[in-house]
């Protein structure tokens, strides 16, 4: 009986201590820390830059050092794929990562048909532009960005 208690104790501050670490953790942290499980690219070698405009938004992703091929081709593949997910109004990788509740996600989510989305290589990485007329859609993509912006902390910018 002694034994049983002693391990479930054991148990219990060890699942407490688990507890007060994730807690601790600032959302930046955790982005920057799960970052891996959706994004191939090393999120310390690269960085998200956010321009927010009048037709949507430019979501681009470049390595910080533009010799980084490695970084770059699989900056490339990513953003490729994201871009077929989010022409198909499937925005579960961002949801994964930010949760599901992120500002201006279930909007982009609803309203997918009324956003034109595309992706372009580019030299040190590439990008997805969101380009819409409907002002919501507009509104859903600035804010979603600005949510990025700010969970993804020092890995991210803007123009």
């Amino acid at each position: 009986m002694l034994l049983g208690m002693h391990t479930g104790l054991l148990g219990f501050i060890g699942f407490a201590f688990a507890c007060s670490l994730a807690i601790a953790d600032t959302q930046q942290e955790h982005v920057h820390n799960m970052a891996h499980g959706v994004m191939p690219f090393d999120m310390g070698k690269t960085t998200h830059v956010f321009v927010m405009n009048d037709r949507g938004g430019i979501q681009r992703v470049v390595a910080k050092d533009p010799a980084d091929k490695e970084q770059i081709v699989l900056i490339q593949k990513h953003l490729q794929h994201e871009c077929k997910n989010f022409q198909a109004g499937n925005y579960s990788d961002p949801a994964t990562l930010h949760g599901s509740t992120m500002p201006g996600l279930a909007d982009l989510q609803a309203r997918s048909e009324r956003v034109h989305v595309e992706c372009h290589d580019l030299p040190n990485g590439a990008e997805i532009r969101f380009v819409t007329s409907d002002l919501h859609t507009i509104t859903a993509v600035h804010r979603w960005f600005g949510a990025q912006l700010s969970e993804h902390g020092a890995d991210a910018k803007t123009e």
